[in-house]
């Protein structure tokens, strides 16, 4: 067997890693990375308006406040004057495991919606905390409502109980009611796809194991969502994705501390392609030490030709 050019710090892992993997068998299809086609995003200058803060940007932009504020010299607290110009990449890699429907990576806090034959589009979501997690396996959604009233489990009602808040059993439509304007119901009983009064929460770890979509987000995708709708849960903290001649990384934090081994997942993903050679191991390096959540490009590059 030919050796891959791996670098000496990914020598160790590496090799543990491909030994586990050619010593048992694979799982199911929807349970093994892929490698992707498909990036969804861009790169782009935003001109701050009054009232933005880095939380609010990222949130509606899908972008880590950390990230966010690296990539334009500010610490994670710093004030946004309005007029002022940020640098937003909010490129993310379409998980391959999924193509129809809804597919909700939990580790990126993406939704993609497979509007076929249309363009996938991808939507920033909130999802559960981690001691409160969103499950993870297939969905459909059974019903749609406008205007909904929100019965308050009993799960939550003992939270407000143990909280000392006054306890509530049913919130009207309206202002106050956090799932918002728009909800879908999904065959995992108890949750849910909806909008929100908190839009500042989106992009985070902050609900207890429902989605939330930006309600500008919401208000586009409910009346294109039709009941039996087929969807997936996921949980890839780590995406590879080989457009064209280039190549992609995108590495999240292990929210549910349930994929522990991001360079196991690479392997398993890259072992069978023919790009090893052709990577920046580098950046592949950094990209996995970082995890910043953003799609980067990991393919190596020819210096520049230049003439004597």
């Amino acid at each position: 067997m030919k050796l891959l050019p791996y670098p000496h710090w990914l020598v160790r892992p590496l090799v543990a890693a491909v030994v586990l993997l050619l010593s048992i068998n694979s799982g199911r299809a929807d349970d093994t990375p892929q490698l992707s086609s498909a990036i969804v995003g861009r790169e782009f200058k935003y001109v701050v308006v009054r009232g933005d803060s880095l939380t609010r940007v990222g949130a509606r932009f899908g972008v880590d406040v950390s990230t966010l504020a690296a990539a334009n010299g500010l610490s994670a607290s710093a004030f946004l004057r309005e007029g002022q110009e940020l640098q937003i990449d909010n490129r993310h890699i379409v998980p391959a495991s999924w193509d129809k429907g809804i597919a909700i990576n939990i580790p990126q806090r993406m939704l993609f919606y497979f509007n076929q034959p249309g363009p996938i589009r991808a939507f920033p979501v909130a999802l559960g905390r981690p001691d409160w997690q969103t499950p993870i396996g297939p969905f459909t959604i059974v019903s749609k409502r406008e205007n909904p009233e929100w019965n308050v489990p009993q799960s939550i009602q003992e939270e407000m109980r143990r909280e000392g808040k006054a306890v509530t059993t049913c919130v009207p439509p309206g202002p106050d009611n956090p799932l918002g304007a728009y909800w879908f119901g999904l065959s995992i009983p108890g949750y849910g796809i909806h909008s929100t009064i908190a839009p500042a929460s989106i992009y985070q770890f902050r609900t207890h194991g429902c989605i939330r979509l930006h309600p500008d987000d919401m208000a586009e995708v409910f009346p294109q969502v039709k009941p039996m709708t087929p969807g997936q849960l996921l949980y890839r903290r780590l995406l590879v994705a080989k457009v064209g001649n280039q190549v992609f990384l995108e590495v999240h934090r292990d929210i549910y501390r349930k994929e522990p081994h991001p360079v196991r997942s690479f392997v398993e993903i890259i072992r069978h392609q023919n790009f090893a050679s052709s990577l920046d191991w580098e950046k592949v390096k950094e990209i996995i030490e970082q995890q910043e959540g953003v799609a980067r490009e990991i393919s190596k590059h020819d210096p520049e030709h230049r003439s004597p």
